[in-house]
């Protein structure tokens, strides 16, 4: 994402596709995978694959268009029906970053972005059956777009930092295993915390802007510190686990009371 921004491209047209998932055009999806595959037996699976069967109201229902969603063939799927796409933004020298149905193009001024916009919704209409939701599309500031959950700070050189609803939903995210947790030991409410930190943690990696990450540490330690107070209760339980932690006595005694 970063190669793709300079201090010139100061405007994002952010496209949403609507519903695409739930959209694809099955024939014009299996001309581009055809396109790629030979052996017939191949598409043949893939046609089945996208042709299978879902449950509504309880009942079976042939699939005319879409790809079944949470299906691991779906994203490579988009990737060849949206290749179309790429190599047109590249015919026309924008810059930009695409992420299965989720497309940035990078511009240096509102009006080329409104131009983009206008351009690429008919494109996508008229070549691959796709329409644009415009409800939810903007031509905006990148900083002001988050992408895959990132965004992007003002600086001249862009940097790369937390949008600011991951760290809203990170947030929610504690706040209910904490709440789940009350009553129970605190090591295993840590143990508990762990695994969805460190895949956070591990997927945020490549911020540039620490700062966020640092607020949330802080954050946390002060739900833990509270989770802990609540659990010794009582002013005596406070002072004698304060004092055991090298607190002196007047202000163990201060602070419980």
């Amino acid at each position: 994402m970063k190669a793709h921004v300079t201090a010139g491209h100061r405007w994002v047209v952010d496209l949403d596709l609507e519903a695409f998932f739930d959209r694809v055009n099955h024939d014009l999806l299996m001309a581009r995978v055809a396109r790629r595959v030979g052996d017939k037996r191949v598409l043949r699976l893939i046609r089945r694959y996208l042709e299978a069967g879902m449950f509504q109201h309880g009942l079976a229902t042939p699939r005319r268009q879409g790809t079944p969603q949470g299906g691991p063939l779906s994203p490579l799927l988009a990737n060849i029906l949206l290749d179309d796409m790429d190599k047109e933004l590249e015919r026309r020298g924008h810059r930009f970053c695409r992420y299965a149905d989720d497309v940035q193009v990078y511009i240096k001024s509102r009006r080329a972005g409104e131009r983009v916009m206008d351009s690429l919704s008919e494109y996508l209409e008229s070549s691959l059956r796709l329409t644009v939701n415009r409800r939810k599309s903007a031509v905006d500031r990148p900083w002001k777009r988050g992408y895959l959950g990132y965004s992007l700070t003002r600086h001249k050189q862009s940097k790369l930092t937390l949008a600011k609803n991951s760290l809203k939903r990170m947030m929610q995210r504690v706040r209910e295993l904490l709440k789940r947790g009350r009553g129970r030991h605190m090591q295993r409410i840590i143990e508990g915390l762990k695994p969805v930190l460190r895949g956070w943690a591990n997927y945020f990696s490549l911020v540039d802007v620490k700062r966020p990450l640092e607020a949330l540490d802080q954050w946390i330690r002060r739900r833990l510190r509270g989770l802990i107070w609540r659990q010794w209760k009582r002013p005596a339980t406070r002072r004698r686990k304060l004092k055991g932690l090298g607190i002196d006595r007047h202000r163990a005694w201060k602070s419980a009371g």
